[in-house]
């Protein structure tokens, strides 16, 4: 749901939840065409995204599971990723932090060391903080305004467990109609 509500994200193709491996289930998006750079709000908006699940799971069930780690530890990543590699912290600037290296005794892993100090990496530690509680508390504010929607695509899944992109349009849609408006969060959250 909060791919389909965030502008510019990548089309939804597929949704189910039925357990594949160590997932319970999945949302699977594939881009409109190829990317090899991504702009700071794309990025921000797949850290959202990624918070989705979790974020459904407190709403909807007043509970955390484990469910939820991969997305948290891929948002962590991320999130330090653009601060420490694409300069993308208003607080710390356009610097990169952290040497990668590659160790051939290793078998050729990718080590990273320090090259800066300890108040800095405090400052990098609170950079991410923010960045992660900013993307939770979007997606916590993007499923309570449309918690009716949400609970509308989950029955649609319980009955059918996979739904492709064109399925969840149809549901936006006729929800849409019904007087919610996913993109209008003051009548989504009357209807709701």
């Amino acid at each position: 749901m909060v791919a389909k509500l965030l502008p510019g994200a990548d089309p939804i193709h597929k949704v189910t939840i039925i357990p594949r491996g160590m997932a319970l289930g999945l949302t699977q998006q594939l881009p409109m065409d190829e990317k090899h750079t991504y702009p700071k709000e794309y990025l921000l908006n797949n850290l959202v995204i990624l918070f989705g699940g979790r974020v459904a799971e407190e709403l909807v069930l007043n509970h955390m599971t484990t469910g939820a780690g991969n997305d948290i530890e891929k948002a962590t990543e991320l999130a330090h990723r653009m601060v420490c590699e694409w300069g993308m912290s208003e607080k710390l600037g356009p610097m990169t932090f952290g040497k990668k290296e590659e160790e051939i005794f290793l078998g050729r892993d990718f080590t990273q060391t320090a090259d800066y100090s300890e108040s800095t990496a405090i400052e990098i530690d609170s950079e991410v903080r923010r960045i992660i509680q900013e993307s939770y508390h979007k997606a916590k504010d993007l499923l309570k305004t449309n918690l009716a929607l949400l609970h509308k695509v989950a029955e649609s899944l319980l009955e059918r467990e996979v739904l492709d992109g064109s399925e969840i349009d149809a549901i936006v849609k006729d929800f849409s109609g019904n007087g919610g408006d996913p993109m209008n969060p003051t009548r989504a959250a009357a209807v709701a």
